[in-house]
């Protein structure tokens, strides 16, 4: 890997805030690592080192956490802004935008840097898998938003590139790092990104054998040749290499696409989430400290995460949040008129997303859970995915709230799901 590694981030100061529209923006330099557990890896780490409650192995479980971090990636401002202060020990306070990237590279990979089996990542250092985390200020919901790879942006000047159009969003990692992946998400959704971290391969792996398996529900057979992948249908416990080869397969799951592979995703993320919050990985510190080693070792924080007390402020402002209020969505696209394989925004829905992202409302899908992704027939029925009563989104983009209550409805093409929601992926017949 090519990474810059900037100096450490100074003493850290409670803030409050909202990190959303108007906000300075911070950023960083760096290549990502690797794929789709990275929101749900993220927050299973966060949530991990918060749950070790026990005083000793809490204690040790920090210490030894933060000697397997990374130095942190520095996060720059945009011109005409001011970093604000990241919080110390304890909830922060009001909301937080969390950028998580995983990068296509096998530099620095062992065991992936000529494996066949790896076949339809360039090596290159793209940024595959990009996922925005938004934390709500009062800590009652979240966000997930994974944004396609095949997206044509403008991307904004990055490091020693200037600004373009019609740029292919999952170039903006190794245009300009990490930062420029940051910039051009912020750029797009008009939010504040304080944080960010990238994912390796080995990352993967090591989150599913932590919790001893994610248990996925495979509606038909998924088979992909391009990543060594052969699954029966029904209810799979998948980890190591073949949960690393689940999260990356995209001629296996749906249509063959990307936007089908981010929906598989989101079926192996919720059902992550749904382990890690179970009685039985919670209750147990051990698993709990195995949880946020093996990310924390496998990620590169951006320098606002490298105090593992910062995690842990996220960590508490997570732990309330129910699963039925954790919502994983698609940034939603039409096809590019000028070139068939790829996709640009849908842009009055994505200005109703962005809306209510800024303004700090929670959202409610109303649309499918994605291509690759159907509801778990034999599964109880849950709650919408966002919960509470929907509001009328406004046909000029804006997110206009309902009297009776906060909550924004999404337009029928953003589709996704709700970590509570048990889902099927579909594979590509």
């Amino acid at each position: 890997m090519t990474d810059n590694l900037p100096s450490a981030s100074p003493p850290l100061r409670p803030r409050n805030r909202n990190r959303s529209e108007g906000a300075p923006t911070r950023h960083g330099q760096l290549h990502s690592r690797h794929p789709l557990a990275t929101a749900a890896k993220w927050l299973a780490a966060v949530v991990g080192v918060l749950a070790v409650s026990t005083a000793s192995v809490a204690a040790f479980a920090i210490y030894d956490t933060v000697s397997n971090s990374k130095p942190g990636i520095h996060l720059a401002t945009l011109p005409g802004t001011k970093a604000k202060p990241v919080p110390d020990i304890g909830a922060i306070e009001g909301g937080a935008n969390l950028l998580l990237v995983g990068t296509d590279t096998r530099t620095g990979q062992a065991g992936f840097e000529t494996k066949s089996d790896l076949a339809g990542s360039s090596g290159a250092g793209n940024n595959d898998v990009t996922m925005l985390l938004h934390i709500s200020a009062d800590h009652t919901n979240a966000s997930v938003v994974s944004f396609p790879r095949d997206m044509i942006v403008s991307a904004p000047a990055c490091g020693n590139r200037s600004a373009a159009s019609g740029v292919m969003f999952n170039s903006t990692l190794a245009r300009g790092g990490l930062s420029c992946t940051v910039l051009t998400v912020e750029k797009m959704t008009g939010l504040s990104i304080a944080y960010a971290a990238e994912i390796s391969f080995g990352g993967v792996i090591a989150m599913s054998n932590a919790v001893g398996g994610v248990t996925v529900c495979l509606a038909t057979p998924v088979k992909d040749k391009f990543v060594g992948l052969d699954l029966a249908a029904g209810q799979q416990t998948l980890e190591g290499a073949t949960a690393l080869a689940f999260v990356r397969s995209r001629h296996g799951v749906g249509d063959g696409s990307d936007l089908g592979r981010i929906s598989n995703q989101q079926v192996f993320l919720s059902a992550l989430m749904r382990k890690v919050t179970s009685g039985g990985v919670l209750s147990n510190p051990l698993t709990l400290y195995s949880l946020a080693k093996a990310a924390v070792a496998n990620m590169q924080l951006s320098d606002g995460l490298t105090r593992p007390t910062n995690l842990v402020s996220i960590a508490l402002a997570l732990k309330g949040i129910g699963l039925e209020n954790m919502v994983f969505l698609q940034y939603p696209t039409i096809g590019d008129p000028a070139n068939p394989a790829r996709v640009i925004a849908q842009q009055s829905s994505a200005n109703i997303l962005s809306a209510a992202l800024r303004a700090d409302q929670p959202v409610t899908l109303t649309g499918k859970t994605g291509r690759a992704a159907e509801v778990d027939p034999a599964a109880p029925a849950t709650p919408a995915p966002g919960g509470t009563v929907p509001a009328t989104p406004s046909a000029t983009g804006s997110a206009t709230p309902d009297p009776a209550s906060s909550a924004v409805a999404l337009p029928s093409d953003v589709s996704g799901q709700s970590a509570s929601q048990q889902t099927c992926t579909k594979g590509n017949r």
